[in-house]
C-alpha cells in the first residue's frame, strides 16, 4: 500500500511550503495551472500567479521555492470566503474525498485572517496535488511539526510561542507539536489545518516501509528556514509487519466509558480494537480490551488506555503480522438501472484473489440517492461484481479457461486483522 509521510519536525508547515514539497515530490511544476486559473477567474484578483522553482538547499539535496504572486482586491468575509474555495475545488474536479478535505479546513480558520487568494491556492492546491497522485487511497501520516516560539502580542498582553491560533487547531484535532528555540512562527493555523486534515495520525518513527521518492519544500530568503521533507514509500511485503497487542482487563467500567475509549484508540491510530466478555478474579465478570497497533504508538495508546478507563496494568505482546496484498480501485456498477462508480478493495494472498469489498461509503451513498435497504444495494453490487470478474477471466482466458469461483462477499468478509 502506498504511503506518505510529511516531516515537518525542523521547518515547520505552512500552506505554501507545503505546497511546494508536494510539486518537489511529484515533479510537476505547472500542474497547478488549472488551479490557477480558476483563482483568476473569482475576480478577486487583479493578478494571481506562482512560479515553482528548484534550487539547491545543500551539497546533497535541491528543493522546491514556490513563489506566489497575488494582488488582491479587497477583503471577503467568511462565508464568501468558503463559497470561493469550494467553487474552485469543484472547477478543478477534486474526488469527494479530497473536497471533504477542504471543507475541514476551512471549518478550523473561520476565526483566522488570511489572505484569500493564497489560502485558496494552497488549500485546494495540497488537495490537488494528493488527489492526482492517489495518495488518499493509500495512508498519509506526519511527523510532529515544530511550532516555533515567538511572541504574540494581545489586548491583554503578550502570550510566548505557540501562536494562539496555530495552537488552537492543533488542540481542537488532539494534534501533536515540538517545540524548538526559533524566533518564527514555524507552523500556521493553515499549515496545522492542512496538515490535521490530511494525516490519518502523527508518528514519532518513520514506519517500515520502501522508500519511492522524496520531496523538499523551503521557504524564501528572509523567512523562517527548514526543509519540509515528504517521502513516498510502499509498506513492506505481508509477513514483514510486526505490530503490538495491548490488554487489559476492566471489572468496574461502564460500557459508555468502554465504548469512548475505543473511539479515542482508532482515533489515535490504533489498527484494531475489540472487546472479549471473560471471568476475572472471583468470578466477577470482566471487560478484555484488545488493541491491535503499530509498535511506534505503544506508548500514546498505553496513555490512552489508563486515562479513559483508569486501569493500572496493561499487557504488552509484539508478534508478527501476515496481511493480505491489498488494491484499491474505482470500478462502475448498476443499480436499480442506474451506473454509479464505487470503490472496491481486493485482498490477494500468493497472488490469487481471497476477498472482494465495495466501500460502505458508497453504497450507502447509493442507498440514500435510490431510497433503498441498504442490502440491496449490496447484493446488486456484488452480483455486479462477479459479473464483471467473469467477463475479465474469459477475456484473459479466453472461453475455455472457465470462471474463478466468487469471492467471499461484503457481508461476510472479516474485518482487517
Amino acid at each position: 500500500m502506498k504511503i506518505l509521510i510529511v516531516d515537518p519536525g525542523c521547518s515547520g508547515v505552512d500552506g505554501s511550503i507545503l505546497l511546494a514539497s508536494l510539486i518537489d515530490l511529484t515533479g510537476e511544476p505547472r500542474a497547478l495551472d488549472p488551479l490557477a486559473g480558476a483563482i483568476r477567474d473569482l475576480g478577486i484578483c487583479r493578478e494571481f500567479r506562482y512560479e515553482a522553482e528548484r534550487v539547491g538547499a545543500g551539497e546533497e539535496v535541491a528543493a522546491t521555492l514556490l513563489s506566489i504572486t497575488a494582488r488582491e482586491e479587497g477583503a471577503m468575509a467568511g462565508d464568501d470566503f468558503q463559497e470561493a474555495c469550494m467553487a474552485v475545488a469543484d472547477d478543478v474536479g477534486l474526488s469527494p474525498g479530497a473536497r471533504d478535505r477542504v471543507s475541514s479546513v476551512l471549518g478550523d480558520l473561520t476565526a483566522v485572517s488570511f489572505r484569500p487568494a493564497e489560502t485558496i491556492f494552497s488549500v485546494v492546491g495540497t488537495m490537488f496535488l494528493l488527489d492526482r497522485a492517489e495518495f488518499f487511497e493509500g495512508t498519509i501520516v506526519a511527523m510532529p511539526p515544530a511550532l516555533g516560539a515567538t511572541i504574540t502580542r494581545t489586548d491583554c498582553g503578550d502570550i510566548p510561542g505557540p501562536a494562539p491560533a496555530t495552537l488552537a487547531v492543533l488542540t481542537r484535532h488532539r494534534f501533536p507539536f515540538a517545540s524548538v528555540p526559533a524566533e518564527a512562527d514555524l507552523t500556521t493555523p493553515v499549515g496545522a489545518a492542512l496538515l490535521a486534515a490530511i494525516t490519518e495520525r502523527s508518528i514519532s518513527l518513520y514506519p517500515a516501509m520502501t522508500p519511492a521518492r522524496v520531496g523538499y519544500g523551503i521557504r524564501p530568503s528572509g523567512e523562517p528556514t527548514g526543509l519540509l521533507r515528504v517521502m513516498e514509500g510502499e509498506s513492506l511485503p505481508p509477513g514483514e509487519d510486526r505490530v503490538v497487542m495491548l490488554e487489559t482487563n476492566l471489572d468496574d467500567t461502564s460500557g459508555e466509558v468502554i465504548g469512548y475509549t475505543i473511539e479515542r484508540l482508532f482515533a489515535e491510530g490504533a489498527a484494531d480494537v475489540f472487546v472479549t466478555p471473560a471471568l476475572g478474579k472471583k468470578n466477577r465478570p470482566v471487560s478484555v480490551v484488545s488493541v491491535m497497533a503499530a509498535a511506534a504508538d505503544e506508548n500514546r495508546l498505553i496513555r490512552i488506555l489508563m486515562e479513559e478507563t483508569g486501569t493500572l496494568g496493561v499487557r504488552v505482546r509484539e508478534f508478527r503480522k501476515v496481511v493480505a496484498d491489498r488494491r484499491k480501485e474505482t470500478v462502475p456498477v448498476s443499480v436499480g438501472g442506474r451506473e454509479y462508480p464505487i470503490r472496491v478493495k481486493t485482498a490477494s494472498a500468493n497472488g490469487r484473489p481471497v476477498a472482494e469489498k465495495p466501500e460502505y461509503d458508497d453504497l450507502a451513498a447509493i442507498a440514500r440517492n435510490r431510497g433503498i435497504p441498504l442490502r440491496l444495494v449490496g447484493d446488486e453490487v456484488r452480483l455486479c461484481l462477479s459479473e464483471r470478474r467473469r467477463e475479465r477471466t474469459a477475456r484473459e482466458g479466453g472461453a475455455g479457461g472457465g470462471c474463478p469461483p466468487d469471492l467471499p462477499s461484503a457481508a461476510n468478509t472479516a474485518r482487517d486483522g
